[in-house]
């Protein structure tokens, strides 16, 4: 695993676990460690990040941090410094097979995805329910045993979200993305 994928990981787990129900955006995570510090703009003697420090890491564009930063991220996150390193390929914390690396793998996709359409609130939601589940690819299996059973999606929809099904009917008679009316 990467550095950035390392650090947008933990921001979407220290989200949740402040009752956000989402990652905690890098201003956020910037301002959480300022408070956490009792730093500010009195206070600059203190170690601080920046959002930009931020940015820069997550885009990959920063792929090592300075021994400083490692240290202020791994107590703020109360993670091992050694952590917030890239793992080198092929690495594996515990013998796992690769099933569950396979696992693992699509468990970040589906973070990254959710980070993507943090707009959507019930999308994302559903991404990280998807990536929180022990068994995600199981959970895409039956998604696609669900999609290709004909009408099985509008009922299970009808019963599971009632308030969206309204949404759903109407959103059937508009073109799909090939320009042909869906016929579901």
């Amino acid at each position: 695993m990467k550095l950035k994928d390392k650090i947008r990981y933990l921001r979407e787990v220290e989200g949740n676990l402040r009752g956000l129900n989402r990652a905690m955006t890098q201003q956020e995570l910037v301002g959480a460690i300022q408070q956490q510090n009792g730093t500010g703009k009195k206070k600059a003697s203190k170690a601080t990040i920046s959002q930009s420090y931020l940015s820069q890491i997550e885009s990959g564009a920063r792929p090592h941090l300075t021994n400083t930063t490692r240290l202020l991220l791994a107590k703020f996150f109360q993670v091992h410094p050694g952590y917030l390193v890239d793992d080198p390929e092929g690495y594996h914390s515990e013998l796992i097979s690769d099933l569950r690396t396979a696992e693992d793998k699509l468990d970040l996709w589906l973070v990254g995805g959710a980070e993507r359409f943090r707009r959507d609130p019930a999308l994302c939601q559903a991404l990280l329910a998807l990536a929180n589940h022990s068994d995600s690819r199981r959970c895409f299996l039956l998604i696609e045993s669900i999609l290709e059973t004909p009408a099985l999606l509008d009922r299970l929809f009808h019963v599971l979200r009632p308030d969206e099904s309204s949404v759903a009917a109407a959103t059937q008679t508009l073109p799909s993305k090939a320009g042909k009316r869906s016929t579901k």
